[in-house]
């Protein structure tokens, strides 16, 4: 059985907790729709902001730009369900060339590409929300900054910090 020394170090991180999960996100989830939210990584480094994907794309269920915050990168990023609907297949592509290309063209302009998942604010996995849902609290991308460090938006003028693989909603777009 632990002493009350060893409880009483486990209170700071019980503390540290506690607070993460107090963060006021549950309301702006709430009053934001996923096609307007606007996340944000821990150092403020990156930028994902979804849009509304209209007519134009019926494969994909969500569109976004990712962009790197402090330089001239925005990158295009798409979501496409799986058919049983249980899982977002994310996308993230930065300068594709347009019109005829290659397997090789594709694999060089992404970025990052893998599963999306959405978080509550108490841990609570699940899909991302589709348009006209309430907006996901936090977004979990697998990976993301050994993918970034590895793509072409990575170096000097570009991006120089890798970000974490959860990024938290801040805000609400139009």
């Amino acid at each position: 059985m632990p002493t009350n020394h060893a409880m009483a170090r486990l209170a700071p991180v019980h503390w540290a907790i506690m607070a993460f999960t107090a963060i006021p996100t549950p309301a702006l989830a709430d009053e934001c729709v996923q096609e307007k939210a606007v996340y944000g990584d821990m150092e403020n480094a990156y930028e994902l902001r979804f849009e509304p994907i209209g007519s134009e794309a019926a494969a994909a269920s969500n569109k976004f730009k990712f962009t790197v915050r402090n330089t001239p990168i925005v990158a295009d990023g798409v979501v496409m369900r799986s058919d049983d609907q249980l899982r977002a297949n994310g996308l993230i592509m930065f300068n594709c060339p347009e019109g005829d290309v290659t397997g090789a063209d594709l694999r060089a302009c992404t970025v990052w590409q893998g599963m999306i998942y959405a978080s509550d604010v108490t841990g609570n996995i699940s899909v991302l929300p589709a348009e006209g849902a309430g907006a996901a609290a936090r977004l979990v991308l697998p990976a993301l900054g050994p993918s970034i460090r590895e793509s072409s938006i990575w170096g000097k003028g570009k991006a120089t910090v890798a970000p974490w693989d959860v990024l938290t909603l801040k805000g609400c777009g139009e």
